[in-house]
């Protein structure tokens, strides 16, 4: 995913929810004082299938899936769960809002954070990523890429999970811990995950992949103009 082919969904991401672009810019400029370059070669998926873990309820019922997969990037909170489940994370995508400790655990080992960067964050960067070993964070942003923060699409941690995986080779995604519909979360939530399917239908296509989270939901889903 190229900036020029992101920027247009990112506009109206921005005009759907009234996000501020300098916010999230200055978000990122923040988060590449902290940043190093990072060698993606350490994500690389190429031929590969990805389990893209969410965070729902469904999660632990479907680690064996997880298990099963070559490599696992897990957003935020699911990367706990399914460690706990004896299931390795190689990635875990977070916007450092539920537990940004475990990214400080993870980086010490040595393994991979990919920390995001957007307008409503800019103190959890502040506070959390000088405690990250640098050498292990693959920083991101919604908003142009900068020096060694990059974009690689997406919005929530989840679904940018999925575009980290297309960006790395995966040569098939497999969804775990998904619920889109999921009663437990706020309004706000629902609203995003809206868009993440909305996104990840985008990609389906633009993957030429057909996505069984989406099954049986396509025809109901808003398409993504680019």
């Amino acid at each position: 995913m190229n900036f020029a082919t992101w920027e247009p969904v990112y506009e109206r991401l921005l005009a759907d929810f009234g996000y501020d672009r300098a916010g999230d810019e200055a978000a990122r400029d923040r988060l590449a004082a902290f940043a190093r370059p990072f060698d993606t070669d350490r994500l690389d998926c190429s031929g590969r299938s990805v389990a893209v873990a969410g965070a729902g309820p469904s999660l632990e019922g479907e680690a064996d899936r997880a298990r099963e997969a070559d490599r696992v990037f897990a957003a935020s909170t699911a990367t706990d769960r399914l460690v706990d489940a004896g299931v390795g994370v190689d990635a875990m995508v977070t916007d450092l809002d539920k537990n940004p400790e475990t990214g400080v655990d993870r980086t010490a080992r040595g393994e991979v954070v990919v920390a995001h960067a957007h307008g409503d964050n800019r103190d959890l960067i502040a506070e959390w990523l000088p405690r990250y070993d640098a050498d292990h964070v693959l920083a991101t942003t919604q908003a142009a890429p900068a020096g060694p923060v990059a974009n690689f699409g997406g919005f929530t941690d989840g679904d940018r999970a999925a575009f980290l995986a297309d960006a790395m080779g995966a040569a098939e995604l497999v969804f775990v811990g998904w619920e889109f519909d999921d009663p437990s979360v706020s309004e706000a939530k629902a609203r995003k995950l809206g868009w993440a399917e909305r996104l990840l239908a985008w990609l389906e296509r633009l993957r030429g992949e057909r996505f069984s989270v989406l099954d049986g939901r396509r025809d109901g889903v808003e398409p993504v103009r680019e």
